[in-house]
């Protein structure tokens, strides 16, 4: 009996990397990819907001502020088995792989969306099933991308920052903030942020294939409570510095 033995093609298009791409460019894959990259970037989001949170703990015995000492402790995990900032610099090439991949998946999706209605919907259309948040997913995503880009900028780098001194988060947080221009555009970035969260969040179940009725209102509840946790504590930051309550 003539035996067939898998060709060099063949060999290639059932490996792993090769099954995960053709995966990858199928609609099912993306929308899995923005899921998993989602609850990835929305888990980060929120655990960046309760750290932030040391802002309005008084400081030690030392003077110094507990959210220097938050931000020190981060660099300092793992030594010195690891260098220092080893696992920091770990979680931040991990977290801007799911930023890139997140970014890419959505495009492409409402873009092949886009692409296959190439006609715009009637102004006066009822919208039934669709909300706000979902319809400006695009929207809020650039805005969000783009307050990234500055949030580095400005209390990362210290580019855009007038008074930026290294090390010192918590004179950062405050006199960066205290300008009602920049605490303004922190308040729109976050309410936009809040918008794409929450539907992100709703939209994941559906996702990764868990579209039964009966956890409808558990979806909307999850994704309501994280959001305005995030919104609520984030929100506070310009609004309690602008205020003068933090200073």
């Amino acid at each position: 009996m003539t035996q067939i033995r898998p060709t060099a093609d063949s060999e290639e298009l059932t490996s792993p990397g090769s099954f995960l791409l053709s995966f990858y460019r199928s609609q099912v894959g993306r929308k899995w990819v923005m899921a998993l990259s989602g609850v990835a970037i929305v888990g980060f989001v929120f655990f960046h907001m309760l750290g932030n949170l040391h802002l309005y703990e008084p400081a030690g015995p030392d003077g110094v502020a507990r959210i220097d000492e938050y931000a020190e402790g981060l660099r300092a995990i793992g030594e010195p088995i690891i260098p220092r900032s080893g696992l920091l610099w770990v979680a931040r090439l991990g977290l801007l792989a799911a930023f890139l991949v997140h970014i890419h998946a959505g495009y492409s999706l409402w873009w092949k969306s886009r692409k296959s209605r190439p006609v715009a919907y009637e102004a006066d259309r009822t919208w039934v099933t669709a909300t706000f948040a979902s319809r400006n997913m695009v929207i809020t995503g650039t805005i969000v991308l783009l307050f990234i880009i500055y949030h580095l900028a400005h209390l990362t780098w210290g580019t855009v920052h007038s008074d930026f001194i290294p090390g010192e988060v918590r004179h950062n947080v405050v006199t960066g903030l205290a300008n009602p221009i920049v605490a303004g555009w922190y308040i729109i970035a976050n309410l936009a942020l809040g918008l794409h969260v929450l539907h992100g969040i709703w939209s994941m179940f559906q996702s990764l294939g868990s579209t039964s009725p009966r956890l409808a209102a558990l979806r909307t509840g999850l994704a309501t409570g994280i959001t305005g946790l995030i919104v609520l504590g984030n929100l506070s930051f310009p609004l309690l510095i602008l205020t003068g309550v933090v200073s």
